[in-house]
């Protein structure tokens, strides 16, 4: 089995004063709390979105497993639509002593290189800042946090970095190779 080296990076903000936010794009751009946990339209966009770059830990995850995932409190997925499409998303969980994980973000290729990507981050930060508004229970947020690797696009951590992320760990570890998947088989070209 072919082996590729991955650089993973670990970056944090740790204040809501951290966050820079991108300018809104112009045009018909809205982002949408999924509130109804909906296994299917969370596999949707986890599989469009990851698909050309290897996202593949879910992919065989079953209904139940997604609708578990989706149910936990603290658990919110923010939807970015470009008139009335969906064009990506950033997936928050809360952790222990009020820290948020930025799951997963990014933008389904069509809709790439169009400035969404940074107003969705910028608004997927700000609800992660404020989610236990939203959460009877959940403690405030201390500290947002996520993981970007070598193998997601080429302006991701350009992006993490101008929206006021700190860098405070990396990785270097060598994983299996697998071919992109697409959202379907065959629907990207590796």
């Amino acid at each position: 089995m072919t082996t590729l080296s991955v650089t993973t990076w670990s970056l944090e903000q740790t204040a809501p004063t951290d966050l820079r936010p991108a300018a809104v794009p112009e045009g018909d751009v809205r982002v949408v709390r999924s509130e109804v946990p909906s296994p299917e339209f969370s596999r949707f966009l986890y599989a469009s979105v990851g698909g050309d770059i290897r996202w593949t830990d879910r992919l065989g995850w079953t209904y139940a497993r997604w609708q578990e995932h989706l149910e936990r409190p603290g658990v919110e997925t923010w939807v970015a639509y470009d008139r009335g499409t969906p064009a990506g998303y950033v997936e928050l969980e809360a952790q222990d002593e009020g820290v948020v994980e930025i799951l997963y973000f990014g933008l389904l290729p069509a809709f790439r290189g169009r400035r969404i990507g940074g107003h969705l981050l910028s608004y997927g930060v700000a609800r992660a800042w404020d989610l236990a508004d939203r959460w009877p229970g959940v403690k405030p947020t201390t500290r947002v946090w996520l993981h970007t690797c070598s193998k997601d696009g080429e302006h991701a951590m350009d992006n993490y970095l101008r929206r006021g992320f700190r860098l405070f760990d990396t990785k270097v570890e060598d994983e299996p190779e697998v071919a992109t998947p697409g959202p379907w088989p065959g629907a990207y070209s590796a």
